[in-house]
Order: C-alpha cells, then structure tokens, then sequence
C-alpha cells in the first residue's frame, strides 16, 4: 500500500506542474494588450487588431510621377486616393460564344495604387495574360515580391485560352512595387497605351437599362458600364481599402447592334449572400463563369461570382437586378 500512495503522490504532483507549467503558457495569451496582441491577431480578423487598421490618404496626379514612369504609361486618381491605371489588351483577338471580345468588356487588366496614413503603399490589380503567358508572368512577379491572391475566368468558352489573375503588394516603396509589376507586364504582349480619344455612342437603350437596375453608368472604350460598391467598410488586413477598390459588381455591356448586348462582369458578395445571388442570376437566364475570392486577408469575407449573357440591353438589365438586390451595395456617388 505504501508503494501505491507513492505513486499516487507522484502522479498529482507530475499532473500539478503540468497544469501549471499549461497555464504560464496560456497567460500571455489570455492576458497580453498592446502590439504583441494586435499581431497575434490573423490577418483580416476583428479583435485586438481591429483598431490598429490604417486608412488611406488623399493624393493628387503629381504624386504618382513615379509610378507613372515605372510602369511606362500614366493613369489617373480616382476619388482622391486610388491611382488607377489600365493595362487593355488590344493585341489579342478573343472569341466567346460567337462574340468578338472588345478589350473593355473583359480583356482590360486594372491596376491600383493607394496610400497609407503609416506612409506605405498598397498594390492591387486584376491582370488578364494569356495561357501560354502565365507561368513567365508568375515568375517575374514572385521574383519581385508582388504576390497573385487570385487565378480564375471571366469568361467560358474563349479562343484563345485567356486567364486573369489578381496581384497585391504592399511596402514603402511605390515606386520599386510599380517596377516589380511592370516586369511582369513586360513578359506578355500588352502594348503601348493609346492616348484617349473622344466617348463614342453606344448603340443601346441606356436609359432603359439605368431604370431596370436603379443607377446612372458610363461609357468607357466603347463599353457601357454600372458599377455598384459595397456599402461596409472594407479592409484588406490591416489597411482599409477606399471606396470601391477591390469591391464592387461591374455590370459591363459591349453593343452588339440593334440594342443587343454581351454582358460580362462581376458580384461582390458576402458569403451569406452567395446562394441567393446565384440563384437569382440563373432564375435570370444568366449563365455563371466562375465563384471564387479576390483576396486573401479582406474583412468581412469577400466572394466575386462571373458572369456572361448575350440579349436585349434592358432585358440583360431587368434580369441582373435581383442579383443587386441580394447584396449590401450602392451606387459608389450615393456612398
């Protein structure tokens, strides 16, 4: 018996510093503040994280000089802080369903510069390559730190095989992040940029189409478009994004002639909406591309479903509708 109590006390005791050596490791994390919480904190979570968010700052034309030169062409400041600049590529003559794909309905690549209050600058892009050009990009890239978060479709069936993939960096250096991108733009056919020329007429019932979805839109490289943005607050990490970047859904309309259209674009949807949003395309007679995220780090949690259909402007209209119904979103200039 004197054997077994032994062994007895040696057990609680081992099973006592077990416990307590248990609870010295979980005290800094139930007990920690300050910066060492905000980063334990994932990326893109709410907690002890949330209010070290930093938001972007006003900028101006001259302040991208830069950047412009880096990437070989200039852009232009879209509401103060995003320097935005397209990337279209003309070069490539892209079939879908029997329709010529113009290079603003869905071969334009995009890309977006923002400040930071803390001094840094955020990338972000939505590039369009071809198949034969994607693995020479995504080294050129990985080798200049500029990260992909995204590698899908906006298109089904396309001749020839086009991919579009999203880019992301961020540090204090705008200028070497625009080389790092142009390095990779230099190892696909985009060509030279074109200057702008005067808004063609668009061969479509605008104002029939702004009725059927509730919103002014625009015309842009022969393309007619409405854009909704999210109403929350986006951020990606721990940098807000500005409004409308890197969240909206872009509802993108190239005549066809007669008042018919080819509609390619895009939902921004939280995932509770999802299902809601995609029923409702389909109930619509719009056919789905692709579902899938944008980014990696955002909150809330973010998802983008494709889409493509070919009719009636209007009709098109009317039959997107209840998908923009389904979501959190406004026009970005009642926001």
């Amino acid at each position: 018996m004197t054997g077994d109590r032994q062994q007895d006390t040696n057990t609680r005791a081992i099973t006592s510093r077990r416990r307590v050596l248990a609870a010295a490791a979980l005290a800094p994390m139930l007990t920690a503040t300050g910066p060492a919480a905000a980063r334990a904190v994932p990326t893109g979570t709410t907690g002890p994280g949330h209010g070290r968010r930093v938001k972007p700052v006003q900028t101006v034309l001259a302040d991208w000089a830069g950047v412009a030169r880096a990437l070989g062409r200039t852009g232009s400041v879209l509401r103060g802080t995003t320097y935005h600049t397209a990337f279209p590529r003309r070069d490539l003559n892209v079939i879908s369903d029997g329709v010529i794909v113009t290079p603003g309905l869905a071969l334009g690549a995009h890309v977006a510069f923002v400040r930071y209050a803390d001094g840094s600058t955020m990338l972000m892009g939505d590039v369009v390559v071809t198949e034969n050009e994607l693995q020479w990009v995504t080294d050129a890239w990985q080798a200049h730190g500029i990260e992909q978060t995204a590698l899908h479709k906006h298109l089904l069936a396309q001749t020839p095989e086009i991919w579009w993939t999203h880019v992301h960096a961020h540090g204090h250096d705008a200028v070497a992040l625009a080389r790092g991108l142009r390095a990779g733009f230099d190892r696909t056919g985009t060509p030279p940029a074109l200057p702008p020329g005067p808004p063609a007429p668009v061969d479509l019932d605008t104002a029939g189409m702004e009725a059927a979805l509730g919103a002014k839109g625009s015309t842009e490289d022969g393309i007619y478009k409405i854009i909704f943005a999210r109403r929350e607050t986006i951020a990606d990490g721990h940098l807000i994004l500005p409004l409308g970047l890197g969240s909206t859904s872009a509802f993108n309309f190239q005549p066809l002639g007669g008042g018919r259209a080819a509609l390619s674009g895009d939902c921004a949807m939280r995932a509770d909406e999802v299902q809601n949003v995609l029923k409702a395309l389909r109930r619509g007679g719009i056919k789905l591309v692709e579902l899938h995220n944008h980014h990696l780090a955002e909150d809330p949690r973010l998802f983008f479903v494709h889409f493509w259909a070919v009719g009636d402007g209007v009709e098109l209209a009317r039959a997107v509708r209840p998908a923009v119904d389904a979501t959190n979103v406004a026009p970005p200039d009642s926001l």
